[in-house]
């Protein structure tokens, strides 16, 4: 197989996250298989030494990554350049930098900063969508992000010129939507359907041990109001008998109070997960596809998620995990107090949630997927690629293209 010169992009958030994970295990797949890998990165911690007009200003174009962007082009000679997070110090002029190189760009879409200036829709915990496919103006007006007019400002300008510009519709060769849900938000907010294709995220997990005891509760992720962990700490209140352990820390950790265990290693987490009965996703907001739902597929560990965004499309209720109504502790704690009930109808759903993981969301799965698209985006800008086993299917879900 031929191999392709891939340069990775990817702006490093101060707490890390899903997002910085996959980027890394992307390019370590694509390393694995023997392509070359660059990775180009900006940190946030950057903005600690930066006042707030420079920062704003890179928000909007950064002269740094256009300079540095075609400096490796030049260096480095990619086939294609895989953007993962650009905000803020990466900047939407990456896009530009690529195409006067003649470099086609993929870009991951991990959130919706692209159409919300919050990149959640969600306000005030409840989701909401009245920018989808408008001026963000609203966004200032309420002050989305972190609750300041300024800060929301910048970003909904950023979404408003580059908008104008016609960055996203025209310097972007193919998009990558975590789910099919994620998708249709995006089409539903000007992407161009045409140039999306649905890819999940993978995970790389063992398969966990025949008859191993499985016990109570798992929580994994940031502790924050979004993330539904006072739903979550009302839904324990009304259900004293669940044994729940929390892996991770954010600012809502209080609520979870002793149960909380902190971040630890991977390798420890995936002990724990093959240890528990059942995870809890009680998110109030769009999941574009959280990595913590495919390791628990791949610890043979149900699921129990709010019925919301990408959630409700990978987790079938009563198949590999239950959905119950997002924001709502009661609902949750009667699937709390059902799994407790029935650990052996619970440990059913886990085995098939493994089963989907391997159907699914493996590496190797997921490699193909991803040279594929990246096939179709060297194709789509009239660039030689020959090799038949990266031929890529059209994009999931087709369609006609749509203003950005």
């Amino acid at each position: 197989m031929s191999a392709l010169r891939v340069l990775v992009v990817h702006n490093r958030y101060q707490r890390p996250g899903g997002e910085d994970a996959v980027a890394q295990d992307e390019a370590a797949l694509l390393g694995r298989h023997g392509h070359a890998v660059e990775v180009y990165t900006r940190h946030n911690d950057e903005l600690e030494r930066m006042s707030a007009l420079p920062a704003a200003a890179q928000t909007l174009w950064s002269t740094r990554t256009t300079k540095e962007i075609g400096a490796l082009a030049a260096a480095f000679r990619p086939d294609l350049i895989h953007a993962h997070n650009t905000f803020p110090l990466v900047s939407p002029s990456l896009y530009w930098a690529a195409g006067r190189a003649g470099i086609p760009v993929v870009q991951t879409l991990h959130n919706f900063r692209p159409l919300c200036v919050q990149a959640m829709f969600l306000r005030h915990d409840r989701v909401c969508d009245d920018c989808l496919g408008r001026i963000p103006w609203r966004g200032v007006v309420r002050r989305c992000y972190r609750d300041s007019a300024a800060h929301s400002a910048v970003l909904a300008a950023s979404i408003t010129l580059h908008r104008a510009l016609g960055t996203l519709r025209d310097k972007v060769a193919r998009y990558i939507a975590l789910s099919e849900f994620s998708r249709d938000k995006f089409v539903a907010g000007g992407l161009p359907a045409s140039k999306i294709a649905v890819k999940p995220n993978f995970a790389e997990v063992d398969a966990p041990p025949d008859g191993a005891e499985r016990r109570g509760a798992l929580y994994v992720g940031r502790l924050s109001d979004e993330k539904g962990v006072g739903v979550l700490r009302a839904a324990l209140d009304l259900a004293p008998g669940v044994r729940l352990e929390a892996i991770g820390d954010g600012p809502a950790r209080e609520a979870l109070g002793a149960r909380v265990l902190g971040w630890l290693p991977q390798r420890e987490v995936y002990e724990r997960m093959r240890c528990a009965a059942y995870l809890v996703m009680p998110s109030i907001w769009y999941e574009a596809f959280p990595r913590t739902l495919v390791e628990a597929f791949a610890s043979g560990l149900p699921v129990i998620a709010s019925r919301i965004g990408a959630l409700a499309e990978l987790v079938e209720h009563g198949r590999n995990g239950l959905l119950f109504e997002p924001g709502s502790p009661q609902a949750l704690a009667r699937s709390l107090a059902w799994a407790e009930a029935y650990p052996d109808k619970m440990r059913g759903m886990g085995e098939r949630a493994r089963a989907d993981y391997e159907a699914r969301f493996t590496p190797e799965r997921n490699y193909r997927q991803l040279v594929g698209i990246y096939g179709d985006a060297i194709a789509a800008c009239g660039l030689k690629f020959t090799t038949p086993a990266l031929r890529a299917t059209p994009p999931q879900g087709g369609g006609e293209e749509a203003g950005a």
